[in-house]
């Protein structure tokens, strides 16, 4: 008998993304849609797609999608951001896949990229694997599987068995450049905070040189240039000259929030 699988998924004023998203993963027995407080048509898409839906103020990244966690029912559970979607061939793969008695505890899905509508191939953003599908009780899991606490970039803690699914899901994130520079303004705030936790902050003007110039210096050549990022085209220039800059503003950041304290 194939074991259940629920889809978890969290949500604030996801209406541009939801319904792509929910029509990828209907062929899952459950889907939780935990919902932080959307004033636009979210809860409505959700409701039309038979999601069961949870309203919780917002905790947090982990804390947000533990919670959605916590309420699925299944013995498998795929953890989706809103503007995620499966492809129809990653949508086989894992029907087939649990029809089949998976062996391993957890599956990393490779994730294509879009920026500005284009499917960004080299810098390092694809295959781009993600740890999305896995089992919700496991002799290598402390039991129920959960993300870890941290401000952004949260993962599964796994001890365990993995493997990488063949097809991919699909990452509908920023389709204007205004967007993208909302999130790394947000992402930055939250990369800070773990900065100041590490204690990797220094009153040093060549420290300061060194985080919010000579990394970002190193991380739009390394990126664009070495691991071929130019044959993006526009959107891999402008794409990679922004994301040089996250690392500049998260040690700029982090250096200001010490400096005030």
């Amino acid at each position: 008998m194939t074991p259940k699988l629920s889809v978890a998924i969290i949500t604030l004023n996801e209406e541009a993304n939801l319904a792509r998203t929910l029509a990828s993963v209907q062929f899952a027995d459950e889907i939780i849609v935990v919902d932080s407080g959307s004033t636009d048509r979210t809860l409505e898409i959700a409701a039309e797609f038979k999601a069961k839906l949870f309203l919780e103020p917002w905790q947090g990244f982990a804390a947000q999608k533990n919670f959605a966690i916590e309420r699925c029912t299944g013995t498998w559970i795929l953890s989706l951001d809103a503007d995620e979607a499966l492809t129809p061939e990653l949508q086989a793969e894992i029907s087939a896949l649990l029809a089949a008695s998976p062996s391993a505890d957890a599956y990393l899905l490779r994730r294509r990229n879009l920026f500005l509508g284009r499917w960004i191939r080299h810098g390092g953003f694809y295959p781009d694997p993600h740890l999305r599908l896995f089992r919700r009780h496991s002799a290598n899991f402390a039991p129920p599987a959960r993300f870890t606490d941290r401000p952004v970039h949260e993962t599964i803690a796994l001890d365990g068995v993995t493997e990488t699914l063949k097809h991919d899901i699909v990452h509908h994130a920023y389709p204007t450049i205004e967007s993208y520079i909302e999130s790394l303004n947000r992402y930055s705030t939250l990369g800070a905070q773990i900065v100041i936790d590490k204690g990797h902050t220094s009153d040093s003007r060549l420290a300061l040189l060194h985080n919010v110039l000579i990394l970002p210096l190193l991380t739009f050549f390394r990126n664009y240039l070495l691991r071929l990022g130019f044959l993006d085209g526009r959107e891999g220039l402008l794409l990679h000259l922004y994301h040089s800059t996250y690392t500049s503003w998260q040690y700029a950041k982090a250096w200001q929030t010490a400096r005030r304290s």
